[in-house]
């Protein structure tokens, strides 16, 4: 048995799984969001990324056979400073927070300004450094400044450790295999304030007082990638947690505005796609707004409560009278790369009521995944749907339609924590490599596209376009 743990925005979830990907047990955590303003998003780091996980692997860590491995997965980037015994001292910063947009590269210094690829310094992730910028401002001579997987590996294992992959959501603070010294001079920490880097795949340590293997922290999208069984051409992975993950199994490089380009697991297929804040930060926002915060908790897109019934339906009412959503609270992310975008509600009159508006914010998210297609001229087959959100069948059915496509969920919804269950397997020495990994994956059920919701929502896409910004040539492109 091994058990994946991933620290998510709204809980700590956790899987032990069998050899054959089979989930012996599951726990999850819940913590809460917290949004100082607008533009700021942390978790109380000592609850999420400390607490939660040691709590996670006491519940799942006793469902039978041997424990052999843990691994921990988080999103990236992430950051927060710890005292002496790693227990985290300021709050911890998550993707997007505005604090992590303050940091910057004088641009004549040519060293720093480039990285090993020849991409602008800080393109592919710009808030680590400023992440680290901030909080040894907060908290200066820190013992460490560690992200999310470093927190929960002390905590488990006495090792603040992450792997190579979380390394390089690092940016600029990796050159190559090492730290880099110059940026982390003019960031005032030195090396031995950062994470242990060890290569995915070995061991960091084991767990304290025990012989299971600690594997290095991972970043959650790849956890849910290698078991969602997206691996052919034409499907289109979508992991519907707080943020809102798009990824389209494609044969070639192909390069979009604004979009991640990078290679699959799978062997000669290629990744298209990005995140979105089109996720249930802000879907779970509109359903509280429109049911009230003492539904919040019963009708959230993380996981389903007793009682909470699944069948509801999300295609009441007539399917030209929806309005349309602009789901940017917190600006967005791929493929406009631009924190300053607010969300809209466009075409609202007296006739519309709280499910029409609903219906408008699961096709948003659909939206915002079929502009994505088209911005990089993919023709896709289907979709793969992973995450907590997957629980909540209207949004399935209104992402369904508003791309047209069908809609696969996979059986196990803690996608990321399953992959991590899997990445621990390898760790351990019972895989060779992630290539089995696929085999985990399982199909939960189908949605398909309704053919009179899927045209009216056609119409309503026409019109999400033409309210939306001009895309100028910004963002990462290659992050291979």
């Amino acid at each position: 048995m091994t058990v994946g743990i991933d620290i998510g925005t709204t809980a700590v979830k956790a899987v032990a799984a069998d050899e054959t990907g089979a989930v012996l047990a599951r726990a999850r955590i819940p913590h809460r969001l917290l949004t100082p303003t607008p533009d700021q998003l942390e978790h109380d780091a000592a609850q999420a990324w400390r607490r939660g996980p040691v709590r996670a692997l006491a519940q799942v860590g006793t469902a039978g056979g041997d424990l052999a491995a843990v691994c921990v997965t988080s999103m990236v980037p992430s950051l927060t400073a710890v005292d002496g015994r790693g227990i985290p001292r300021s709050p911890g910063l998550l993707y997007g927070d505005a604090r992590g947009r303050a940091f910057s590269v004088p641009a004549t210094d040519s060293e720093l300004r480039k990285s090993s690829g020849g991409r602008e310094l800080d393109e592919a992730m710009p808030d680590a450094g400023g992440f680290v910028r901030w909080t040894v401002r907060e908290v200066p001579g820190a013992r460490g400044y560690w992200p999310a997987q470093a927190v929960a590996n002390y905590a488990l294992g006495r090792v603040p450790a992450i792997d190579t992959g979380t390394a390089i959501c690092m940016s600029s603070m990796r050159t190559g295999n090492h730290w880099n010294e110059d940026a982390l001079a003019r960031l005032g920490v030195t090396e031995r304030q950062l994470p242990v880097v060890v290569p995915m795949g070995q061991a960091a340590g084991t767990i304290t007082g025990t012989d299971t293997v600690l594997a290095a922290g991972t970043v959650d999208a790849l956890c849910d990638q290698i078991v969602s069984g997206a691996t052919q051409t034409g499907d289109v992975l979508v992991i519907f947690g707080a943020t809102l993950i798009v990824w389209a199994v494609v044969d070639d490089w192909v390069e979009a505005p604004g979009l991640w380009t990078l290679p699959h697991t799978v062997a000669g297929k290629v990744l298209v796609g990005g995140p979105s804040n089109a996720g249930a930060l802000f879907v779970d926002w509109v359903r509280a707004m429109l049911h009230g915060a003492s539904r919040r908790s019963a009708r959230r897109s993380d996981q389903p409560q007793a009682g909470t019934p699944l069948e509801e339906t999300s295609r009441r009412g007539d399917p030209g009278r929806v309005p349309v959503w602009m789901p940017y609270l917190r600006g967005e992310r791929a493929p406009f790369h631009d924190p300053t975008l607010r969300a809209g509600l466009h075409d609202l009159d007296m006739t519309h009521d709280a499910e029409s508006v609903e219906r408008a914010a699961y096709e948003a998210s659909g939206f915002v995944v079929r502009h994505m297609l088209d911005r990089a001229g993919i023709v896709a087959r289907r979709i793969v749907a992973s995450g907590g959100g997957t629980h909540v069948l209207p949004w399935m059915q209104g992402v369904a339609d508003a791309c047209g496509l069908p809609l696969d969920t996979v059986g196990v919804p803690e996608g990321s924590a399953l992959g991590a269950a899997y990445i621990a397997r390898w760790t351990a020495g019972l895989e060779s490599s992630l290539d089995r990994a696929q085999e985990w994956a399982r199909i939960g059920r189908r949605v398909e596209p309704d053919p009179r919701w899927a045209a009216a929502a056609s119409e309503r896409y026409a019109r999400f376009l033409s309210l939306n910004p001009p895309l100028a040539e910004v963002g990462p492109r290659d992050r291979g």
